[in-house]
């Protein structure tokens, strides 16, 4: 089977075992009887407020094994600065990161490179949270589409 290599692969190839576990509190919900009020609520449901790959860790003790769909919309990373986000995987907390897990190799990696390191810890993550038959959509144009299969 074909295998997809990158440079800093093998120093990400297991972050996500590194990532705490952080517990997820209940704060509120939101009803739409109430328009933007803020009130408690039963419906399950969850908005989480925080970096994802701790979020997505944080998942895994109740939903491990559960979920039948997950839709992601990552960066495309074309390069674009004037976005409303960055879409250059070249953010200031992305290089930290990248400094920190990949070391001094992660001052050179090229953008897909980047993007690969950022994205591997989280489909990992996201793999565990999918049930047996569960389904994982990725919106994502030409610049990164080989590289997320």
């Amino acid at each position: 089977m074909p295998t997809l290599h990158w440079i800093g692969k093998d120093k990400v190839i297991n972050h996500h075992r590194d990532v705490p576990y952080k517990v997820l509190e209940h704060q509120y919900g939101f009803t739409a009887e109430k328009g933007n009020g803020k009130q408690p609520t039963g419906s399950g449901n969850m908005v989480i407020h925080g970096d994802n790959l701790e979020a997505l860790k944080s998942l895994l003790p109740q939903y491990e094994g559960k979920v039948n769909c997950i839709y992601i919309d990552p960066p495309y990373n074309t390069g674009n600065e004037g976005w409303v986000y960055n879409d250059n995987v070249n953010d200031p907390r992305i290089k930290k990161w990248l400094g920190e897990v990949v070391g001094k190799e992660g001052e050179d990696l090229s953008r897909h490179d980047k993007w690969l390191c950022m994205m591997y810890p989280r489909l990992v993550l996201l793999q565990k949270l999918l049930s047996d038959d569960g389904l994982l959509l990725v919106s994502i144009d030409d610049n990164e589409a080989a590289s997320s299969r």
